[in-house]
């Protein structure tokens, strides 16, 4: 019987019974494994690319690393079905004039941290495509919880805070965040604008990995079902109803987002 070892990142408490569940249910399959959780997905990738790890849970942009060092070779496994349709939004506060892009001119806009891809990143690559840079606006940072990639969501709040004590006009969120917000009720702020989809985390491997285990290993993972209650409560913790085959073409506008800004990509 073949085994695995997946690496993933513990940006919040319930991590852990995520991977627990996920591991007790390829218990006797023809690919087993088991998981190892990092404090950061600089540290995620570095395992990989070291081979301590066989494959990696990355986000969008610890994939974007990992196809740089491979230079395109890696290979994406499994996303959620969320990931498959992630957006951005940047949102205002109830009753603000703001009604287009072209009115953040001259405005406050607040952006997550330095390593989201879904709140500060690819947000300032769909302003800066709509003619808002810091050139002409104010961009108002917070770089909370670098490493996570955007994982905790602290960096989203602070910057909605910001715009509910009137410190930026406008603030960008994930739309996983967003979502969140709106189900607790009545937040003070609209939704101003949203992206166009693009493609969040996946399951990542190098191609050294067995394509027979590998195989194995994402048909096991795609057989889990919402329908069944021993698998609903794991697929409910990760956000998703099933996984899918992973959108490439998704992560175009990351990879354009990243050249244009000169991301590092690690820190």
């Amino acid at each position: 019987m073949a085994r695995v070892l997946v690496g993933a990142v513990a940006y919040t408490a319930n991590v852990v019974p995520i991977w627990e569940g996920i591991r007790d249910y390829f218990r006797g399959s023809a690919v087993e494994m088991d998981f190892v959780l990092f404090s950061n997905y600089e540290q995620l990738v570095d395992a990989l690319m070291a081979g301590w790890i066989d494959i990696a849970w990355n986000t969008n942009l610890a994939y974007a690393r990992t196809y740089g060092l491979t230079d395109g070779t890696c290979v994406a496994l499994a996303m959620r079905d969320t990931d498959a349709t992630f957006r951005s939004v940047l949102v205002k506060r109830t009753g603000s004039e703001l009604e287009s892009m072209a009115d953040l001119v001259g405005q406050r806009i607040a952006l997550g941290s330095k390593d989201s891809g879904q709140a500060r990143i690819l947000p300032v690559k769909f302003l800066a495509d709509a003619g808002i840079t810091s050139e002409n606006s104010t961009f108002v940072i917070f770089d909370s919880d670098v490493g996570k990639h955007g994982d905790t969501g602290r960096s989203e709040l602070d910057a909605l805070r910001a715009v509910l004590d009137d410190e930026a006009d406008v603030a960008a969120l994930g739309i996983t965040t967003w979502q969140q917000l709106q189900a607790s009720g009545d937040l003070g702020v609209t939704e101003f604008w949203t992206s166009d989809e693009y493609s969040h985390c996946t399951f990542t491997a190098l191609p050294s990995l067995d394509e027979t285990v590998r195989d194995a290993w994402v048909d096991h993972l795609m057989a889990m079902d919402w329908e069944n209650p021993d698998h609903r409560p794991i697929l409910e913790m990760e956000g998703l109803t099933k996984w899918v085959a992973p959108v490439l073409s998704g992560y175009d506008s990351l990879f354009e987002a990243v050249r244009e800004q000169s991301v590092p990509l690690r820190w």
